[in-house]
């Protein structure tokens, strides 16, 4: 067995087993084919995705549950609060609820009201609407089991994919990057390199 092997093994039983937990204690989440992979798409990193409807096995459709390999990073409870998040989407899929807009940027009332009743803390940002969510403490004892397997689990992740249409990297006034939200830092390269730097609005990196 090689390295690459265990950590796929371990990473992929963790989060299946993580929202195994997630059914049990909320039966309107649905079952889900996990994926794994790139995150980073031009400026933007995304940690997570539901897709409805993505897979095909015999006359049934499976829904999709994808996890950003560069979001890894952000530790067990970071996961956690992904997966939470995007079972709120799965159980909107469930029950027929729109709960997003402008192709899924914007996460309206009926989203926050979903993801309170999965537990997650969720604050409302100017332009993704309830998108901004955290893992309260109460949430975070209820998976204590879950919480742990992922910590065991997340001994890798993903590197960004490299940014920019011609590939270029920044130049030597330092980094420029932005997030999502419109926010935009620049810092020297030595602080960009030394490890990762989240947007505390969107929770999601700051990206060259």
């Amino acid at each position: 067995m090689t390295d690459s092997d265990t950590i796929t093994g371990l990473l992929v039983s963790a989060v299946e087993r993580a929202w195994a937990a997630i059914r049990s204690h909320h039966p309107d989440v649905p079952e889900v084919v996990l994926t794994v992979g790139s995150g980073s798409i031009g400026s933007d990193l995304t940690l997570g995705h539901f897709a409805p409807n993505r897979w095909v096995r015999g006359v049934y459709e499976l829904h999709e549950l994808f996890i950003g390999g560069e979001g890894l990073q952000r530790g067990a409870v970071g996961v956690l609060g992904t997966l939470l998040h995007e079972a709120a989407h799965g159980i909107a899929a469930t029950r027929g609820i729109k709960d997003t807009s402008r192709q899924g940027r914007w996460h309206n009332e009926r989203f926050r009201a979903l993801g309170e009743e999965l537990g997650l803390a969720l604050q409302r940002h100017d332009k993704i609407g309830w998108s901004v969510t955290s893992v309260p403490e109460q949430t975070g004892n209820l998976y204590r089991d879950e919480l742990e397997e992922l910590a065991f689990a997340l001994v890798a992740y993903r590197r960004r994919e490299p940014n920019g249409r011609d590939g270029r990297k920044s130049n030597n006034n330092g980094v420029s990057a932005g997030c999502g939200c419109g926010r935009k830092i620049r810092v020297p390269r030595s602080a960009y390199d030394a490890g990762p730097i989240y947007c505390g609005v969107r929770e999601k990196r700051f990206v060259e």
